[in-house]
Parts: C-alpha cells; structure tokens; sequence
C-alpha cells in the first residue's frame, strides 16, 4: 500500500510535525510504504479564464507545470491518505488550503459526468485521516476538520477518522494517530467495526 501524507505544516519541529512522526510510524508498522508532500512551495490557483480552465474540461491545471501537475500524480498514486495540518483562524494552513483549493477544482471535477464509465476522482473510494493541530488556545480543531471533511466529500474520499489534537491532548492523540495510520496500513476500512 502507498501511503501519503499530505502536509500544510510550515514547520519542521513542533506539534503537528510530532504527530505527523507518529503517523509515518503507525503506516510503517502497518506495512505501508509512505511518503510525505508538503504543500508548502505549491502555489495557489490563478482562476483561468471566466473561473474555470483546463481543470474543468480535462482536469489538469493550466498552470501545472510550477509543481501541481507533479504533486496531482503522487496523489493520484496513493492508495490511502493522511491530510495534517497546523490551526490557523480556525481553518487549515494558507499553503494546504491553497493546494487542496486546486486540487479540488481537478479532482472533483472529474466526478460531475455523468456518463458511464467517467473518469472517477484520485480519491473516490480511497481512505483519509484527518488531522488538526491547534496551537496557542488549542481552539479552532473542529472548524479545521469541517473544512478538510468538505473537500474529502467533493473528491469521493472516505474519512477513516478525524483527530483533533493540540498541547493539553498530545499524550493520548498522539497514539490514536499512531494506530490509526497503523490500522489503515495493515487494511482496516471504514465502517469495521473491531
């Protein structure tokens, strides 16, 4: 199984960078092959045309070639996700929200047909596990997740669980990334009930 990690943290230390190790860790264990895409040096989408390009017809950015065609690939090549993120005003980081933005506009896109045999979305039927850091009050987690829930629904992906973590949960969040991961990995699906 193909892992992959999609990370909007900024960091390379800290709390979401610590449960982003537990994550690769429980995938490992799991027997997975991981990697990890930081969404950091992605740009944001540039809106072609009237608000809709290249991505609405053949679902591939117009603009692809800074990063974002590559980085749509790796995902396209997963069997499973992990989207992580830091907290910020409540929502996910600029750089996730800007990469998951254009992706969504490719992705989601493919589902509209509805002619038989279409192409399906590189996520549809794929699991994902949500994860939000708050720092600072440790506030603004369910927001986050809300948000990141959004764009697994407009793509076809199944939430396996969302984790909201911050400073004051860390201990016991962090081992529930872990075995989550790990059960992902190993083949565990939504909806199983152990």
């Amino acid at each position: 199984m193909k892992y992959l990690i999609i990370s909007g943290n900024p960091k390379k230390d800290g709390l979401c960078d610590s449960i982003m190790q537990e994550v690769i860790r429980g995938a490992k264990e799991g027997g997975a092959e991981v990697s990890v895409l930081s969404t950091q040096d992605i740009p944001r989408c540039h809106i072609c045309g009237e608000g809709w390009g290249s991505c609405i017809s053949s679902h591939i950015c117009a603009f692809g070639n800074d990063g974002f065609t590559e980085a749509q690939k790796q995902v396209a090549s997963a069997d499973a996700y992990c989207i992580i993120t830091p907290v910020y005003w409540g929502e996910v980081s600029e750089s996730l929200k800007a990469f998951i933005d254009r992706l969504r506009r490719c992705e989601a896109t493919k589902q509209w047909s509805r002619e038989a045999g279409a192409v399906k979305s590189a996520f549809a039927g794929k699991q994902a596990l949500l994860v939000a850091s708050p720092g600072g009050s440790g506030n603004g987690a369910l927001s986050c997740l809300q948000q990141m829930e959004r764009f697994c629904q407009h793509t076809g992906a199944a939430i396996f669980d969302h984790i909201g973590i911050n400073r004051w949960n860390h201990n016991y969040k962090a081992k529930a990334a872990y075995e989550a991961a790990k059960a992902m990995a190993a083949g565990r699906t939504v909806g199983t009930t152990v």
